[in-house]
């Protein structure tokens, strides 16, 4: 199954094309893109950082997504790093 994932905040400067397509086996979980995701950041990405990952959430284009839910059909989410400002 082809994932694109939408990169935002910290992840969209490792990649300043703004996204990243995925193959991940079907049936896929959240948590199975989360460790192709990982894998290809280690591999591609030499600002990946595995901790910011961990703090952040996948999500559809209507929801977020917990580890256990299969990935949407259309294969489009986003990874969204934790937020912080005032």
């Amino acid at each position: 199954m082809k994932i694109s994932i939408s990169l935002y905040g910290a992840f969209r400067e490792c990649d300043p094309r703004g996204s990243v397509e995925l193959d991940v086996p079907e049936p896929a979980k959240v948590s199975d893109l989360r460790a192709a995701f990982e894998a290809h950041g280690l591999a591609h990405w030499p600002a990946f950082k595995p901790g910011l990952l961990a703090a952040s959430v996948f999500a559809s284009e209507s929801t977020l997504l917990r580890e256990n839910e299969a990935l949407p059909a259309n294969g489009r989410v986003a990874v969204l790093p934790p937020v912080s400002g005032g």
